[in-house]
């Protein structure tokens, strides 16, 4: 069994889909890993390293997945990456399926077996597959670290001989494993914090984390959950409610972290044009969500905007990439932990059972055809 790893192509992604220590794992398993060359060194990961692993280097993309039975990657690659592979080939990765019906029909064109990670089940036996999970934590974090680069002030009380420095006001919307994290960091820091969220479930984590929670708490918000853990999209009603409530409130922050996103739709707008305009000059807002729209109306991806009244709006995409060596580590690890279930032991050849929980959940394409449901039509 041959796994292949290509070097990533996007511009702003720096993280790899294999380390050293998963490399010596798969190894272990019977395959032969293939590695591009290169594809760590964003990572702080040399071609020396894999190979001390037990890993081969390849020149290019093409010699890396040629013969291939299993291509890790981060994102999606294209059907000209995986030319060469052998058919039936398994491709996992974080495949971003929601609206690329395109992109998806190319995957199944290129005969390959097409696993989306950021679909894995909520379930206990798949929290050490979580990407979703593995990389929000550290998106949650960098995002808190990247407003306190841009605010020009500190973030902890101070008490000096030449007066008292308040804390910074931090406000987190959206808590999920992003928001937590943020909250956690930002305590860290010294900040006072504040955070809300449509999930009643989230008020309890948010108080045991020494924030105060804020929410329009109505009979919408006690069912704003789904059975798998995500918000619900929520009514106009509740969504106005929820504005004036938080409106008076961000006028008051200094920073503003927003990480509110729904499975499959755009991002919702939490932060409007005149809530930025209430904002005091100097505060930061860093939108999470910018890569699905936004949570602010006056973010723009990939950019610092500082708007007419000197509010920073921070649009980084790919935030986890900044922190690519930690998120290269997890997510690697999330990637053999999912391989491991579709190797036979005694074979040690892949054994894809299309009826099995996890399979059932991720796999995109199989056989030409895009055959996951939620996205089998269109």
């Amino acid at each position: 069994m041959r796994i292949a790893v290509p070097a990533e192509t996007a511009a702003d992604e720096e993280r790899v889909a294999a380390t050293p220590e998963t490399v010596k794992k798969l190894a272990a398993l019977g395959a032969e890993v293939v590695v591009q060359s290169g594809a760590g060194v964003n990572s702080g990961i040399l071609d020396g390293d894999y190979e001390k692993a037990g890993a081969r280097i390849a020149a290019d993309a093409a010699a890396t997945v040629e013969g291939a039975d299993v291509v890790l990657a981060v994102g999606r690659p294209s059907p000209s990456t995986l030319a060469g592979v052998h058919p039936g080939a398994a491709v996992l990765a974080i495949m971003d399926p929601y609206g690329q019906q395109e992109a998806l029909r190319g995957l199944a064109g290129a005969g390959v077996r097409a696993f989306a990670m950021e679909l894995m089940p909520r379930i206990t036996r798949a929290q050490v597959m979580d990407v979703l999970s593995s990389q929000a934590n550290l998106a949650g974090y960098r995002a808190v670290l990247e407003a306190a680069a841009e605010y020009g002030r500190a973030i902890p009380m101070m008490m000096t001989a030449a007066g008292t420095v308040p804390a910074a006001k931090i406000f987190i919307m959206g808590v999920g494993v992003a928001g937590l994290q943020a909250i956690a960091t930002a305590r860290r820091l010294g900040g006072v914090i504040t955070a809300t969220d449509v999930r009643p479930a989230t008020k309890e984590q948010v108080e045991s984390l020494g924030a105060k929670f804020l929410a329009v708490e109505d009979d919408e918000f006690r069912q704003a959950q789904t059975a798998g853990g995500y918000a619900k999209e929520m009514s106009k009603e509740y969504q106005a409610k929820q504005a004036a409530l938080t409106a008076s409130h961000i006028a008051k922050q200094d920073i503003v972290v927003t990480t509110a996103l729904i499975p499959g739709r755009p991002a919702p707008v939490l932060i409007t044009a005149e809530m930025v305009e209430s904002m005091r000059p100097g505060s930061v807002i860093v939108d999470l969500a910018v890569e699905r729209g936004g949570n602010c109306a006056l973010s723009k991806p990939g950019e610092v905007v500082t708007t007419a009244n000197h509010v920073k709006i921070i649009g980084f995409l790919n935030i986890a990439s900044r922190l690519a060596a930690t998120a290269s580590q997890l997510y690697a690890k999330n990637l053999y932990a999912f391989l491991e279930t579709l190797i036979d032991k005694e074979t040690k050849a892949l054994k894809i059972d299309p009826e099995e929980e996890l399979v059932k959940a991720t796999l995109l394409t199989r056989d030409g055809a895009v055959v996951h449901p939620a996205f089998a039509q269109g």
